[in-house]
């Protein structure tokens, strides 16, 4: 019996455990039929199991591409206990102890970025969080501009517009961040409300230097918006660098935060998490219900948030996993998020002494890598990049593709061209398991850029 067969049958073990602890506490009630799964059903999930295999496999270390991370085995287990229930944490009458469990993992979240006071919730996503966060920040400033830096995520601008907000968009410097000289022309040229820091662009991993401007919000007086949906854990990293790292020293003192526990936080999709520093934005969310809170007095999350209906279930999950895996510098969960940025600059490593390629300015912030294949042109090089993404999934690695502005790179990589973009190839190294399996994907993307370079049957378009 392999490994894999093995854990899973300790998984089912652990998980048929927690489901008999559960029904413990409703056994007074008198028994109540529930389908069952039949031969019927069982031909159905083989067929779903078997149309599931049409996914790339994102659980294993060769998968490096989109930043997608597979849940830990206790956030599966709780969310499928939990889901025997089915809560639903918009009022505590569709989840007292679920909503409980949410008031208690958003407390430590709140703890790992220094805020003793807060308001915040889950969410169903980042998406939903920042716009939260965008619609509080057009309550306090109407009319107010909203800006982000051109490698924010593009969520921002779409959420600006559905607001009704004017977007700002701010060029990055050579290392993908916001640019401050061009963040202050855009301060003085028009009133701007709120500027969106991300702490972890979603294509690079950039971190804007949050530190710099808050010390330009003391001038302009905006609100300061924290988009680390994708690197927000990294706040417990003991090996950023130092720009990096006074970064995420200074979020005690932005005005709200996006963290996406589905991301680095080893949870299911979609668990996303707002917060607030003042809790009076709670204000903003105050209605009425005739229906939905009768039976308690108490706080509901439905209360402070958009959204209505949201899966208990996520909260249970995410619990479970805070309690496995404590949010501590130096713990077993930090350590993993260390291991990431490790994995990624020591492929950064190998591709800088490869003549193949052409690597960025900067190293990796957080633990994204990208790079192109040499070639005369940007044109070349993209099409090059398009030739080696195919044939690594031919020898299953799977990488992805990113188109980037060619100033990331040293000036002279390229010949003067009509292009000022490249396509890249890209590498989110944000499974702990990719710092032990960087020889072997160093190894198939080798032979994969080989025997493009040998075919050379590459032709620019």
């Amino acid at each position: 019996m392999n490994q894999t067969r093995v854990q899973f049958e300790e998984f089912l073990s652990r998980l048929g455990a927690a489901q008999a602890t559960l029904d413990e506490g409703y056994a007074r009630l008198p028994i109540s039929p529930q389908p069952g799964l039949g031969e019927d059903a069982a031909a159905i999930l083989g067929e779903a199991a078997e149309r599931m295999q049409d996914n790339d496999p994102y659980a294993h270390p060769l998968y490096a591409g989109q930043m997608l991370k597979p849940p830990h085995p206790i956030a599966r287990a709780a969310y499928a206990m939990a889901m025997s229930v089915n809560p639903n944490n918009h009022a505590l009458d569709g989840g007292r102890a679920s909503s409980a469990m949410e008031l208690e993992v958003v407390a430590a979240l709140a703890k790992m970025y220094g805020w003793p006071q807060y308001l915040g919730h889950l969410a169903s996503s980042g998406t939903f969080a920042n716009l939260e966060a965008l619609w509080v920040a057009g309550q306090l400033r109407p009319g107010a501009a909203v800006a982000a830096s051109d490698q924010a995520h593009y969520t921002h601008t779409r959420i600006s517009g559905v607001l009704g907000l004017q977007a700002a968009v701010i060029r990055s410097d050579s290392a993908g961040r916001m640019d401050m000289d061009a963040l202050e022309h855009e301060l003085k040229a028009q009133e701007v409300g709120t500027v969106v820091a991300t702490l972890g662009t979603t294509a690079v991993g950039a971190v804007d230097p949050l530190d710099r401007i808050l010390e330009l919000q003391q001038e302009y007086r905006f609100r300061v918006h924290v988009d680390s949906a994708y690197g927000g854990y990294f706040t417990l990293a003991g090996n950023l660098g130092s720009e990096a790292r006074a970064a995420y020293d200074a979020i005690q003192r932005a005005d709200s935060l996006v963290v996406d526990p589905h991301k680095h936080g080893l949870q299911p999709y979609g668990c996303g998490a707002i917060l607030f520093r003042d809790p009076t934005v709670g204000r903003f969310y105050k209605h009425d219900s005739p229906f939905t809170y009768f039976t308690s007095k108490e706080l509901h999350l439905g209360q402070i948030s958009l959204e209505c209906s949201r899966a208990g279930a996520s909260a249970v999950a995410l619990w479970a996993t805070q309690r496995l895996l404590p949010y501590e510098v130096g713990g077993e969960f930090a350590r993993g998020l260390e291991a990431g940025r490790e994995a990624a600059l020591a492929l950064r490593g190998k591709l800088a002494e490869d003549a193949r390629f052409a690597v960025p300015i900067a190293p990796p912030a957080l633990d994204i890598v990208f790079w192109a294949p040499r070639g005369k042109t940007l044109a070349e090089s993209s099409a090059l990049s398009q030739a080696i993404f195919d044939e690594s999934r031919r020898r299953d690695l799977y990488l992805a593709l990113a188109t980037l502005p060619a100033r990331y790179f040293p000036a002279g990589t390229w010949q003067q061209g009509s292009e000022d973009s490249v396509i890249c190839l890209r590498s989110v190294m944000m499974k702990p398991e990719h710092r032990e399996w960087i020889y072997e994907i160093w190894q198939r993307l080798d032979a994969a850029t080989s025997a493009i370079v040998c075919r050379g049957d590459v032709n620019p378009r």
